[in-house]
């Protein structure tokens, strides 16, 4: 795909012979890119970034990404990088040095150019799902580069995110609600699937009254309608107070289990 050579490209022009690697995460290893899809790519670097490289990273990525580009045609891209030394050997929480993503647009564009936390839960997510999909775009196979994340940190990353979900869920109701799915199931499972797949599982452990937002979220990632949300906007905070609650009981059970091992 030309947009990710030009992410490629872009990685080789600013950090050099400092790219350890450079991995495809997400939709496009978890079951395929869907109409919406970002493209996401975790990079390694042997140093951080400057803030002039940070600069340079961000206003080639604003004219590639989403609606930057001319062509109109392009997808998201979310571009994570770490400092080796700081992902390996590994520790939680991990740090990051720069991320990009179309959601920040407005504050790169303002002039910000870390509008981001450190440390970072997330990124156990991200490294995990790396290795899971062995997908190198450039440098060695994920496996050489980064240590094998605790599924305890996995799950402690997983669920650190849900305030901050919850702050989004009425100006990004779809994307928020197949994220909690994605975080049941594995908080479940262990494992981590596709946010289609994700929904496929927790559709069929929902009582009947909460399927109808899973499923219409579900039907908006794959393209199969059109966005809205108006006729089930007062069913959907209580759909996410259920799942959060299972999430809550199957991360208490573990809890319980690991005090009486």
């Amino acid at each position: 795909m030309q947009q990710i050579d030009k992410v490629v490209s872009l990685v080789r022009d600013v950090l050099g012979e400092d790219a350890v690697g450079a991995y495809l995460h997400g939709s496009a290893v978890l079951g395929g890119l869907r109409p919406h899809s970002d493209i996401d790519v975790l990079v390694v670097s042997r140093r951080a970034t400057s803030p002039e490289e940070k600069r340079v990273l961000i206003d080639r990525l604003l004219s590639m990404s989403g609606r930057g580009d001319p062509s109109g045609g392009a997808r998201s891209i979310e571009m994570t990088i770490v400092v080796d030394s700081d992902i390996r050997p590994w520790r939680y929480p991990p740090r990051l040095d720069f991320l990009y993503g179309d959601w920040l647009r407005g504050e790169f564009e303002r002039g910000s150019l870390s509008p981001w936390r450190t440390p970072n839960p997330d990124l156990a997510l991200l490294i995990t799902m790396v290795v899971l999909a062995n997908t190198p775009l450039l440098g060695p196979p994920p496996a050489e580069v980064f240590d094998p994340v605790p599924h305890d940190d996995l799950i402690r990353a997983v669920v650190a995110g849900i305030p901050d979900l919850i702050d989004d869920l009425d100006s990004d109701t779809g994307n928020v609600v197949l994220t909690f799915a994605r975080i049941w199931t594995t908080v479940a499972t262990g494992v981590i699937r596709s946010k289609d797949a994700a929904a496929d599982w927790a559709l069929a452990r929902l009582p009947e009254e909460h399927r109808p937002v899973l499923a219409r979220a579900r039907a908006n990632y794959l393209g199969e309608e059109e966005e809205r949300w108006d006729d089930l906007l007062p069913d959907v905070r209580p759909h996410v107070d259920h799942v959060i609650r299972e999430i809550e009981r199957l991360r208490a059970g573990a809890i319980i289990g690991s005090a009486d091992r």
